[in-house]
């Protein structure tokens, strides 16, 4: 097989799930009953049962889903009755991480998972990862004099005494780690925060982080959240080598590139319909055109090619290439309804073969530039 990235030290590299029954630490799987149709509730269609695995993260002591239930859409394009029965479809599904942060519907996601999680009492069931640095009302930034108070915020607003990860949202070149990682350590001694996590980081930045945390011990990185797809694959170039390093586990948010790796978008043909393209224009319009380009279509064909191989839909194989990925922990899917979670859920039953999965990584590898990454491949010294 084809390699990804070429291994620290010259060794191996394997993908993370085969097609064969995999043997993982501590795997847990759990049975999901739901049903083809349009109730959420299940009275009409047919049965399918679905499963879903869940893995060690990294160094943690976190039992993590192959795919994690990302809530951007909550109070937006699910309201808080939808968004509770998407919840209780993932967790029945096996889901273990529920990821947020204070910026979506600014504040408004994290306060409708706090209400599922005091109606549903899953919260020993389910992993809480939650995000601040953003502006909000409060403030910005990561420096301790904000970061404290937007922390409690978020505690207050899931109703929980306690975060499992706390992910800086990006950043913050103003205010060096060790300010806002000894500020975690003081949540951390208080069993208020469990791990420490990073988002959106650079790869220098999350080097220097891991290097504060390291030389004056302070809590360490425990995962990193980045945009990774089979369309964006640019933190191929430094940022994984960072992570393999470490054993920091990519947990992939973006998984279907905006909704392009569903396969539902034409060449030269604007999105017309209610998606995300659409509807966020301002935000979006940039990223379809960028897309819109003959690169993005090779690779689209590729995932139909194998998709048609393994009688699964274009968005179950792409989801299925990143939890085979040995560098993703989990892959963070968004929803706005039952039927499209659903369908996301089912990639956990897509088993890519090692040709498959190496026909997907090649297509889709990120183009390296010439300097510095080219000539240091040529001269040996990357």
């Amino acid at each position: 097989m084809r390699e990804l990235w070429r291994p620290l030290n010259g060794g191996s590299l394997r993908l993370r799930r085969s097609p064969q029954p995999c043997s993982l630490p501590r795997v847990a799987q759990t049975v999901l009953k739901s049903w083809d149709g349009e109730d959420p509730d299940g009275k009409s269609g047919s049965l399918r049962v679905l499963t879903m695995k869940a893995s060690r993260l990294g160094a943690t002591d976190l039992m993590v889903s192959d795919l994690s239930m990302g809530t951007m859409t909550f109070g937006k394009e699910a309201d808080e009755q939808t968004a509770h029965h998407l919840l209780d479809t993932f967790v029945g599904a096996g889901g273990t991480m529920i990821d947020t942060a204070d910026r979506y519907g600014m504040g408004l996601s994290e306060e409708i998972i706090g209400r599922w999680v005091e109606k549903s009492g899953h919260r020993d069931r389910v992993i809480l990862a939650t995000k601040a640095r953003f502006p909000m009302e409060r403030g910005s930034g990561l420096h301790p004099s904000y970061l404290r108070g937007a922390i409690e915020d978020n505690l207050r607003r899931l109703n929980v005494e306690t975060l499992d990860i706390f992910q800086p949202h990006a950043f913050d070149p103003q205010v060096d780690p060790s300010e806002w990682l000894g500020l975690l350590q003081e949540f951390i001694d208080d069993g208020k925060v469990r791990y420490v996590g990073a988002s959106n980081f650079l790869g220098y930045q999350l080097h220097h982080t891991l290097d504060v945390a390291h030389y004056e011990g302070l809590p360490m990185v425990v995962s990193l959240q980045a945009q990774y797809n089979l369309l964006d694959r640019q933190i191929d170039v430094e940022i994984l080598e960072v992570c393999q390093r470490y054993d920091i586990p990519v947990l992939a948010w973006s998984p279907l590139g905006g909704g392009w790796l569903t396969g539902k978008y034409q060449r030269d043909h604007n999105p017309t319909s209610a998606s995300r393209l659409e509807q966020n224009a301002l935000r979006f319009i940039d990223s379809y055109d960028k897309r819109n380009v003959d690169r993005t279509y090779t690779i689209l064909e590729e995932v139909r090619a194998v998709a048609e191989e393994c009688q699964a839909s274009v968005a179950q194989v792409s989801l299925a290439w990143l939890i085979q990925h040995p560098r993703v922990g989990s892959a963070i899917i968004g929803a706005r309804d039952i039927a499209q979670l659903t369908e996301n859920l089912s990639a956990t039953q897509v088993a890519l073969t090692p040709d498959q999965w190496s026909r997907l990584d090649l297509v889709s590898r990120p183009v390296i530039p010439d300097y510095p990454y080219g000539f240091m491949d040529i001269m040996g010294g990357r």
